[in-house]
Parts: C-alpha cells; sequence; structure tokens
C-alpha cells in the first residue's frame, strides 16, 4: 500500500473521529426494517439499488420499492448452473420487462447477451443484436458474467477471458451506444484457496463446486482473469464498466484502489460485498469510501424467481436495506455474520453520491 494512500486513510479518518454525525449506540437489531425515523432519513435520499435480480412481477415488492421511495436496475443474467429461470434469455428478458412495464417507472432493466453461444460463428453479431434490441426496448445498461473466464470455453477447449478478440464487437457497440457494461468477473479468493470452514464465501462453494476453481484442473487463476478485465478497460476506454461486487477485489484494496485511479472509465458497486468493508478497519473503510465517493454505487443482489415466496423476499429485502443504511449512516455497534462492526457515519453528501447521484451518473436513464 502506498505512503500517499496510508496518509489519506490517516487525515480522512481523523476528521470523522473528531465530528461525529451521531451518539454512539450498541444495538442487537441489525437484521430489523426501518424505524420510522431511519425510514425518513433513507427515503429523501431517493435511493438505488442498482443491482437486482428480480424475476416475477410481486405487487407488495413494488409497495416496498414506493414505501422506500426506491428505483432498481432488474439485471438479466444467463447461466447452465442454479434455478432454470436463468437458462433461457428470452424467458427472463420478458419476466423482467413485464416487471418494468408495470413498476411505473421504479424498475429499470440490464440486459446480457448468451456467452454459451461463443461457438457460434456469428456469435458477435447475434449477441450485438440481442442487446441492442433490448436497448430499443428500454434496457439501460448490459451484463457481462463470471461464466466468462471460469466456465465457457472456446473450440480448442482453452478458457475465454474477458479480453477475448470475439468480444471486441460487442464491447465496442455497448460503448457507441452510450450504455454502461456491468461486468461480473472472477469470484471472491475462496474460489482458488484450498478448503477452509473460516473463509466467509466457503459455503457457497460446496453448494456451487462447479464454481470452485480450485479443484477444477487447467482453470485460469483470479489474476489472469483480473488482468484480461483491466485489457478491457485499457483498450476501450470510452466503455463505462462497473465492476460488480467490488469489482471482484474485495480481498484486495491496493489493486482495486490502483485501477479506479488507474481507469477513470471504471466504477464498482457494493453488491454483496458489504460484510468486506465491515470487516475492514473503521478508519480504513471511511477512508476508502470518502475517496472514492464518485465511484461507489450501492447494490444489493436482492434476488426473485417466479417460484420463491414473495412476501418473504419483501421482508428480507427491507432488512438488508435497513441494516446497510444503518453501517453507512450511523456510528452504531452490531453484530452482522460474525463480523463485529461499527457504523461509519458517513456524511449526507457522500450517501446521496453512493445510494443515488452515483448510479444516476452511471446508468444514463435511472432515476
Amino acid at each position: 500500500m502506498s505512503k500517499k494512500w496510508v496518509g489519506s486513510k490517516i487525515l480522512l479518518a481523523a476528521a470523522y473521529v473528531v465530528v461525529p454525525l451521531c451518539a454512539q449506540q450498541t444495538t442487537n437489531n441489525a437484521m430489523a426494517g426501518f424505524s420510522d425515523q431511519e425510514l425518513q432519513a433513507f427515503s429523501v435520499l431517493h435511493p438505488i439499488d442498482a443491482h437486482t435480480h428480480v424475476y416475477a412481477y410481486a405487487p407488495g415488492y413494488l409497495g416496498l420499492l414506493r414505501k422506500l421511495h426506491m428505483h432498481t436496475l432488474d439485471i438479466m443474467v444467463v447461466s447452465n448452473n442454479g434455478h432454470p429461470e436463468r437458462i433461457d434469455l428470452a424467458n427472463e428478458s420478458h419476466d423482467v420487462f413485464n416487471l418494468v412495464g408495470k413498476s411505473d417507472h421504479q424498475v429499470f432493466a440490464c440486459t446480457t447477451f448468451d456467452a454459451y453461444k461463443f461457438k457460434d460463428p456469428d456469435f458477435a453479431k447475434i449477441a450485438i443484436a440481442g442487446l441492442n434490441q433490448a436497448f430499443a426496448d428500454g434496457a439501460i445498461a448490459a451484463k457481462e458474467w463470471k461464466n466468462i473466464g471460469m466456465e465457457i470455453k472456446d473450440s480448442k477447449g482453452n478458457y475465454v477471458l474477458p479480453d477475448n478478440p470475439a468480444l471486441k464487437p460487442i464491447y465496442r457497440d455497448i460503448a457507441a451506444r452510450h450504455k454502461t457494461l456491468i461486468m461480473h468477473i472472477a469470484d471472491p479468493n475462496t474460489a482458488w484457496e484450498p478448503p477452509n470452514p473460516n473463509a466467509p464465501d466457503q459455503s457457497y462453494f460446496i453448494e456451487h463446486p462447479e464454481w470452485y476453481m480450485y479443484k477444477i484442473p487447467g482453470s485460469p487463476s483470479k489474476e489472469q482473469i483480473l488482468d484480461a478485465r483491466d485489457h478491457v478497460l485499457r483498450y476501450n476506454p470510452d466503455l463505462k464498466v462497473v465492476g460488480a461486487h467490488l469489482g471482484s477485489m474485495e480481498a484486495d484494496f491496493k489493486h482495486l484502489t490502483n485501477d479506479l485511479d488507474k481507469y477513470p472509465n471504471f466504477a464498482v458497486d457494493l453488491t454483496a460485498r458489504m460484510p468486506y468493508i465491515m470487516k475492514m478497519p473503521r478508519a480504513d473503510a471511511i477512508a476508502f469510501l470518502t475517496k472514492y465517493q464518485d465511484r461507489i454505487i450501492y447494490g444489493t443482489d436482492e434476488t426473485l424467481y417466479p417460484d420463491a415466496d414473495p412476501q418473504k423476499f419483501i421482508r428480507g429485502a427491507e432488512n438488508t436495506y435497513a441494516r446497510d443504511w444503518r453501517f453507512l449512516s450511523t456510528d452504531a455497534k452490531f453484530t452482522f455474520r460474525g463480523i463485529d462492526t461499527q457504523g461509519l457515519a458517513l456524511p449526507q453528501s457522500i450517501l446521496r453520491k453512493i445510494y443515488h447521484d452515483n448510479a444516476v451518473r452511471w446508468y444514463p436513464g435511472i432515476q
């Protein structure tokens, strides 16, 4: 870590220690929904959850968004590993646009392309045509998923990395249409490490061994995949890219800050990686979010499939929003997933950027 970065952390942290935003409190209610006071403070920001996967129309969900004064970005993903909803892009697209159309401009669509068609001679042409149709239908962004780098192979059996030449026309077309590309490239370090019961993500890879690269012979390293992603950033300076899940650099803030410093076309979202921020020394977390306050976008990964219980989903979603809000906006102490943490009490100006302004900037068209 550079001396300049360490110095900035100390100076920024000191500013927050001297003037806390609220009286310190301890709460065991980390999983509870909003109080009336919290809801008022949260909703006034007109928050945006810029990373959801909601594939069903549920009136109660739209009611929650109205209650929170929230807008969301609903992201499509094509996957052969997991829920059947994600196998068929046409079906998934129909479900997302159905929700968007019934949401009264509360939900916005992010489309994708089917990377499993990579071996098709017309792969790029087909992908571009599908993306452009979705953009014409109202999608405001596109998604590239981790199966690029971690699953898809070419006709010779080689893993397809994000900088594969076949993907270049797709990147150019997205940039030419002034859309943003969300890149969920790679996974947490746990995917490449020996089994460790104390790893925060170990249970996921036990349940999804197809992504446990440590046990897949010949699979690329995480460094190779992220280097290929960085090549895309370098050679496509006109392409706006949002790295999902802290750019999959949640355990390597040196790499993350280097990329943010090096590539002005790159931002990251907090989606499903808030525990990594909670585990940081509080002063370091405050310094990071302060220095990069224009490049951090709020998101949750909240997911609803057509066969799920919508009421359970709605309760869980509100609890997630309330917990994240307490962590970012207050100095309350609480425990979450075995992590003892204290809220960051970020100032209103930074909260507004993380929850609203940055999403509007990086995803033109969202409100």
